[in-house]
């Protein structure tokens, strides 16, 4: 079986949304679940965090940057290719229901996985403050989307080019300096934003809840490669995740397994790009 792709287009700098038709994994999905996917029977698996789904026209939409030699791959292709494998929904649904005020935290190309949660949240009755960064105002994705899915959207970009002229942290911390009182926050970006972040919030003693994405490459828990720490306890993010307290996640380990084969990846994505070089 293969699943098809029924639109592809570039939203930012290297940042491409896709839409594959995948009835069954749209049926099932549901906000805060990834899919793994593979381009062909050679190919690596990567997992993605859905950005959206269908249930009804049975697509599944993800959104992914050009990093390494997959993505690249996969963002050459177009409308009406065709993909080896797209398995899921994996990973345990995100805990929505109705507490109040939620801020939900998307920083680049984080606010993908950030946009289903909103429309989630909100539609679980909660007031919905969303905070949406980039380092510029062109790596800003979803804008329009998560103004319309949210009752409140705040903008903050590093340069200044956009909104607020800084991190989207500097925006939550006025909003918990503020009057509001917020029962939840959610924070999906790089690591080092998540930790960060619930640094910052951990004095106020809200919840905050962050989505990790290790390395993963079965997506069943059997393999062991996306173990974090949380709590002092070994945790699979593939399965007891992806989302954990923010509070009690081991970045500092989590940031270093992450490094661990980036001399391989590196090298992996210059022997690809030169044998493409000579295939042209």
């Amino acid at each position: 079986m293969s699943y098809k792709i029924l639109e592809k287009k570039q939203i930012a700098p290297q940042v491409h949304l896709m839409k594959v038709l995948a009835p069954d994994v749209a049926k099932a999905s549901k906000a805060g679940q990834f899919i793994i996917l593979r381009i062909d029977e050679t190919s690596e698996r990567i997992p993605l965090t859905i950005a959206d789904f269908d249930a009804e026209q049975g697509y599944v939409t993800i959104i992914f940057q050009e990093m390494g030699k997959t993505t690249k791959q996969l963002a050459k292709m177009k409308d009406e290719d065709e993909l080896q494998d797209f398995a899921g929904p994996l990973g345990t649904p995100a805990d929505v229901r109705d507490l109040g005020t939620v801020i939900l935290v998307g920083g680049g190309v984080g606010i993908a996985p950030v946009y289903p949660q909103v429309k989630a949240y909100r539609e679980a009755g909660n007031k919905v403050i969303s905070v949406i960064g980039a380092r510029n105002k062109d790596l800003l994705i979803l804008e329009d989307e998560m103004r319309d899915a949210s009752d409140e959207l705040h903008v903050a970009t590093d340069d200044g080019s956009k909104g607020h002229h800084g991190f989207v942290t500097d925006v939550v911390k006025q909003i918990l300096d503020s009057s509001e009182d917020v029962a939840r926050i959610v924070v999906i970006g790089p690591p080092i934003l998540m930790k960060v972040a619930a640094g910052m919030t951990q004095p106020y003693g809200v919840e905050t809840i962050v989505s990790l994405n290790p390395i993963m490459i079965d997506g069943t828990g059997m393999c062991g490669g996306c173990r974090v720490s949380v709590g002092g306890e070994t945790k699979f993010a593939c399965v007891d995740g992806p989302e954990f307290d923010a509070h009690k996640v081991d970045f500092n380990l989590l940031m270093s397994r992450l490094a661990l084969y980036r001399s391989e990846e590196s090298e992996c994505l210059q022997n690809h790009e030169c044998t493409c070089k000579g295939d042209n």
